[in-house]
């Protein structure tokens, strides 16, 4: 690999790293239809959630809730499967926060708890 190549993977390379921290903690996330419910808890944060269908719809209702003093906010990141995002955030130690939102032409969303 010459000099050159090596440089820029590591670039590359740096610039992917810097970019994952900066998102902060994530869990993992899939799509999911109607019915189903989740309740994650990741280092910092917890919450739990369901998606209910009505006709061509779909809602996502649930709550979060930050659970450590360390000056980031527990978030929860939706997807849904008509392309329209959404998100909630709890700050502060021990602050819950209530969400519901309802996606129209889809009955599939993905839903993602993370600390930002």
């Amino acid at each position: 690999m010459s000099a050159a190549r090596k440089t820029l993977t590591s670039a590359v390379s740096a610039a992917v790293l810097a970019a994952g921290l900066a998102l902060g903690t994530a869990g993992p996330a899939s799509a999911a239809t109607c019915p189903s419910s989740a309740a994650p808890v990741i280092s910092g944060a917890s919450a739990n959630w369901s998606l209910r269908c009505s006709g061509n719809n779909v809602t996502v209702s649930g709550w979060l809730q930050d659970t450590r003093a360390d000056g980031k906010c527990a978030k929860v990141r939706i997807n849904a499967g008509n392309g329209v995002y959404r998100t909630k955030a709890a700050c502060n130690s021990g602050v819950r926060e209530q969400f519901t939102f309802t996606f129209k032409g889809t009955k599939t969303a993905q839903v993602r708890l993370a600390i930002a």
